[in-house]
C-alpha cells in the first residue's frame, strides 16, 4: 500500500475548498490546504460578501428620502467612500479569521501558497517548493473576472475584483455586460452617487431570467436615472484628458472616469499544471467531472465554479458536502442542481427558483401564470413609484409549481424559503391553502386565485 503524506490536498481556499478541508479533517483525514491569496474566496473576499455590504451602503439614499413621508426630517448627510472601504475590509479580516480557525480547530495544515499539480499524487507549493503526495487531490480554486482581452484598451479598464478597492469613488462609470454582476455594480455605484451607465449587447439586461423580473428592473433602474445602452458593445477604450474614453459601436464615444467590464467569470485553470496529472477540460477551461464530482483522473475531484456547473457559493459548499459523503462517509451522494433558488440584489432585488415562464412554456404543454403587480405599502407613504411584481408558474397537468420570480424588497430572503416549497413538489392548491400573513408582500404568493392568463406550446392565450 502507498504511504501519502495526507489523506487529502486541497487546491483552493474558498468555499468549497475549505468546507470539503475542515469535514475532512475533522473525520480523522490527514488534510492539506493551499491557497494563494486569502481564505475564503472569492465569495468572502471579493465577491458576495462585500458586494452585499456595498449594495447596504447605497441604500441609504433612498431610506433617508423615503423617511421624510413617514414623519423624519434628516439633516445635512454625506458619505464617505474610504470609510466604508475600511469598515468592508475590517469584516473580510474577521471572516477570512474564521475560515483560518476552523481548518485550525479540526487539525488540517494550512499553507498560504500556489499550489500545482505536478502529477496524480502529487502537488508543488510555488512559495517554498515544497512537494507533498496525497491519496485524493480537490480543486477548488474557482474563477475569475473575464478580463476580455480582445478589447483594445482593456488594461484601462476595472473588473469586479478591483470595484471593491478603488481608492476614490469615481464620478462616472461605464458598466460592460448585462448579467448579475453588472447589474447589481450598476445600482450600487448609482446609490453611492455616480452617473452610471450599463451597456449590453444583448436586447435585454439578465436575459436568463424572466423576462418580467429583467424587464421590471430594468424600467425601474431607468427611472432612477441609470443608463442603459442595449444591443451595444464597447470597442475600444482609450486615455482621455482625465477621462476614458469608450468608444461604442452604436452609441458614439462616452466619457467617464472609469469603465468596468463585468462579461462573465472564467475557471481560474491557467497554469495549474492540469496537463501534469492528465486532467481534462473543456474548451472553457472548465475541470471535467462526473455526477460525483470526479474528474477523468480517479484520484482528482474538483468542486465549485472551477468545473463551471453552477456558479454559485452555496452550490460549491454543496458539492463538497456530497464528496464527502462520497468519498468519505460510503454514502454515494450526487450534488442535487436543481432547483436552485437565487438572488439578484439590485434595487429593487430579484428572487427566483424554478423555471421562467419562457423556460416552463417549452417543457411543459400548458401553463397557468399567476401574476400580481402592485405598489408596496412602504411606497404609499414615501410617495415613490416604484412596483413590486411576483408570478407562480404552475403546470396546469398537475397543478405543481414550477417557478417562482419576485420583484422587489427582500425577494430574496423570500427566494429562500419558496426554494424549499419547490423542493418539496408543492401544489398550487397548497398555496391556496396556506393562510396569508398579513400585511406583507409575501401574502400576494398565496392569494392569486385565478390565472392572469394561460401559455399554452409556448404562446400566450
Amino acid at each position: 500500500m502507498t504511504a501519502y503524506d495526507y489523506d487529502l490536498f486541497v487546491i483552493g481556499g474558498g468555499s468549497g475548498g475549505v468546507r470539503s478541508g475542515r469535514v475532512a479533517a475533522s473525520l480523522g483525514k490527514r488534510v492539506g490546504i493551499a491557497e494563494e491569496y486569502r481564505y475564503g474566496g472569492t465569495c468572502v473576499i471579493r465577491g458576495c460578501v462585500p458586494k452585499k455590504l456595498f449594495v447596504y451602503a447605497s441604500q441609504f439614499p433612498e431610506h433617508f428620502e423615503d423617511s421624510e413621508g413617514f414623519g423624519w426630517s434628516v439633516g445635512e448627510r454625506s458619505f464617505d467612500w474610504k470609510k466604508l472601504i475600511a469598515a468592508k475590509d475590517k469584516e473580510i479580516t474577521r471572516l477570512e479569521g474564521l475560515y483560518r480557525k476552523g481548518l485550525e480547530n479540526a487539525k488540517a495544515d494550512i499553507f498560504d501558497s500556489r499550489a500545482e499539480l505536478v502529477d496524480a499524487h502529487t502537488v508543488r507549493l510555488t512559495k517554498t517548493g515544497e512537494t507533498f503526495t496525497a491519496e485524493r487531490i480537490v480543486i477548488a480554486v474557482g474563477g475569475t473576472p473575464n478580463e476580455h482581452r480582445s478589447l483594445p484598451g482593456h488594461e484601462l479598464t476595472i473588473s469586479s475584483n478591483e470595484a471593491f478597492n478603488l481608492e476614490e469613488l469615481p464620478k462616472s462609470i461605464l458598466i460592460a455586460g448585462g448579467g448579475y454582476i453588472a447589474v447589481e455594480f450598476a445600482n450600487i455605484f448609482h446609490g453611492l452617487g455616480v452617473e452610471t451607465t450599463l451597456i449590453y449587447r444583448g436586447k435585454e439586461i439578465l436575459s436568463r431570467f424572466d423576462q418580467d423580473m429583467s424587464k421590471g428592473l430594468h424600467e425601474a433602474m431607468e427611472a432612477k436615472g441609470i443608463k442603459i445602452l442595449l444591443s451595444d458593445v464597447i470597442e475600444e477604450v482609450t486615455k482621455g484628458e482625465g477621462t476614458l474614453q469608450a468608444r461604442t459601436k452604436s452609441h458614439g464615444t462616452l466619457a467617464v472616469e472609469t469603465v468596468m467590464l463585468a462579461l462573465g467569470r472564467d475557471p481560474n485553470t491557467r497554469g495549474l499544471g492540469l496537463e501534469n496529472a492528465g486532467v481534462k477540460v473543456d474548451g472553457r477551461g472548465a475541470v471535467i467531472v462526473d455526477d460525483y464530482s470526479r474528474t477523468n483522473v480517479p484520484s482528482i475531484f474538483a468542486l465549485g465554479d472551477v468545473t463551471d456547473r453552477v456558479q454559485l457559493t452555496p452550490v460549491a459548499i454543496h458539492e463538497a458536502m456530497c464528496f464527502i459523503e462520497t468519498e468519505y462517509k460510503n454514502n454515494p451522494t450526487k450534488p442535487d442542481h436543481e432547483l436552485i433558488a437565487t438572488a439578484v440584489f439590485s434595487q429593487p432585488e430579484i428572487g427566483t427558483v424554478g423555471l421562467s415562464e419562457e423556460e416552463a412554456g417549452r417543457k411543459y404543454p400548458e401553463l397557468e401564470v399567476y401574476r400580481a403587480q402592485f405598489r408596496p405599502m412602504k411606497a404609499t407613504l414615501s410617495g415613490r413609484q416604484e412596483k413590486t411584481i411576483m408570478k407562480l408558474i404552475v403546470n396546469a397537468a398537475d397543478r405543481r409549481v414550477v417557478g417562482v420570480h419576485i420583484l422587489g424588497h427582500e425577494a430574496g430572503e423570500m427566494a429562500q424559503l419558496l426554494g424549499i416549497t419547490l423542493k418539496a413538489g408543492c401544489t398550487k392548491d397548497d398555496f391556496d391553502r396556506t393562510m396569508a400573513v398579513h400585511p406583507t408582500a409575501a401574502e400576494e404568493l398565496v392569494t392569486m386565485y385565478s390565472p392572469s392568463y394561460r401559455v399554452v406550446k409556448g404562446e400566450r392565450v
